[in-house]
């Protein structure tokens, strides 16, 4: 590296041009700032691009999530399952609606949550899995849902919405997964729900945002479920500004007490723009993750392996360093950083975190998560990084690599 001119690397930057710029700016002129007619077409397009009916926009994806959880009735008594490898949120939403947070172990070199430990951890008390695409890679579903059948038996509804699954209720949590597919499905078809996120550091970021789509299913009816997400995302409203804004329509009702995570037309304006040039994106961020997977792999590198079982969003590159433990691998980030180059790590396992430890989580019940969090080292994946950056980044890894075993 002593011959190398130092770079700059940034871990996640988002890719904003003009043509966001643009649109948010006619969202401003427009004097429309708030949920409308802007909202509503990202929301049909999202649909459109998922193979859905209908999407949700909402402020997150936690809020997604949580919001799914209320409406489908779970609560103080239930049980929801969710992957220990994960960020918080697709467990914080969990505690929220007053559920009890079951965590199932990775399967063994994997990130994704063991299937057959699914299973077993499914009880008469078990309302919803809340699976997670990490990294954009889509979870096994098909695996999921034998889960799911294989306890059908032991599946009580209590709410109306519940009976018409009359089983454990999917909810996937892809907030990484936006534009993924595995086995023909694309996510947001794959699971009965799927979350996205929207956030500065997604492929497709709204600044702050998320949405939920759901599969059709017998007796669900698409319009009257996701006027349901409106209403609760708006304080229990029953119209929003936009049905206010009619003639003589001021007059609404609080039907219940709702919460505040609604999607702006700011924010929309941005993702309908991110929207026309996403596919673009994806393709790029591929070019990446097959460039490092070709210098890296070949050094004994494990990686996520993205494009195995169909087409991953790309979103992270999660690689592992077999034989190092976490002391040598947060010497590596430091000495990455030194170089230039900002890298990550994703995830410490939520057993480790210190409100999990407060719930009685104890990460030695979670040795397959752990073994994976020790060594894995994300390395900046994003449509900002020129061929040049790539090549930087992968030659600053060997390096520094080097140095520290």
């Amino acid at each position: 590296m002593e011959n190398t001119k130092i770079r700059n690397i940034p871990f996640s930057p988002p890719d904003i041009t003009d043509a966001e710029i643009e649109e948010v700016a006619k969202a401003m002129k427009s004097g429309w700032i708030t949920t409308g007619p802007r909202t509503k077409l990202f929301e049909q397009k999202i649909a459109a691009y998922t193979g859905t009916s209908k999407a949700a926009a909402l402020s997150s994806a936690t809020a997604a999530m949580e919001l799914t959880l209320r409406i489908l009735g779970i609560g103080a008594g239930d049980e929801v399952i969710t992957s220990a490898y994960t960020y918080t949120a697709s467990a914080s939403v969990i505690n929220h609606v007053g559920a009890k947070i079951v965590l199932v172990d990775t399967a063994p070199e994997s990130f994704e949550m063991d299937y057959d430990k699914l299973a077993d951890a499914i009880t008469e008390k078990t309302k919803a899995i809340i699976p997670v695409d990490i990294a954009g890679k889509m979870c096994d579903y098909d695996k999921i849902f034998e889960a799911v059948e294989s306890k059908r038996e032991l599946f009580r509804a209590n709410s109306l919405l519940q009976e018409i699954f009359n089983r454990v209720i999917v909810v996937a949590d892809s907030a990484h997964g936006f534009g993924a597919e595995r086995q023909g499905k694309k996510s947001g078809v794959a699971a009965d729900f799927t979350c996205f996120s929207f956030h500065a550091v997604k492929n497709l970021t709204t600044a702050e945002g998320g949405a939920v789509v759901w599969r059709d299913v017998p007796d669900l009816e698409n319009d009257k479920l996701y006027n349901q997400y409106m209403v609760y995302s708006l304080h229990g409203q029953s119209k929003d500004a936009l049905a206010k804004n009619k003639i003589g329509a001021w007059e609404y009702d609080i039907v219940h007490l709702g919460y505040k995570c609604n999607m702006t037309d700011i924010m929309a304006a941005f993702g309908l723009a991110q929207l026309e040039r996403y596919d673009g994106m994806l393709k790029r961020r591929r070019e990446i993750v097959e460039r490092y997977d070709r210098a890296l792999l070949p050094l004994g590198v494990k990686s996520i392996r993205h494009y195995e079982d169909g087409r991953s969003s790309g979103h992270l590159y999660l690689a592992r360093i077999p034989g190092i433990g976490e002391e040598q691998r947060n010497a590596l980030i430091v000495k990455m950083a030194e170089a230039g180059v900002s890298a990550n790590v994703h995830y410490k396992p939520l057993p480790m975190m210190t409100a999990y430890k407060e719930l009685g989580f104890d990460i030695g019940d979670y040795p397959n998560a752990y073994n994976q969090y020790e060594n894995e080292i994300t390395l900046p994946l994003h449509t900002l990084l020129s061929d040049e950056d790539v090549g930087y980044v992968i030659e600053t890894f060997k390096t520094t690599l080097a140095d520290v075993l």
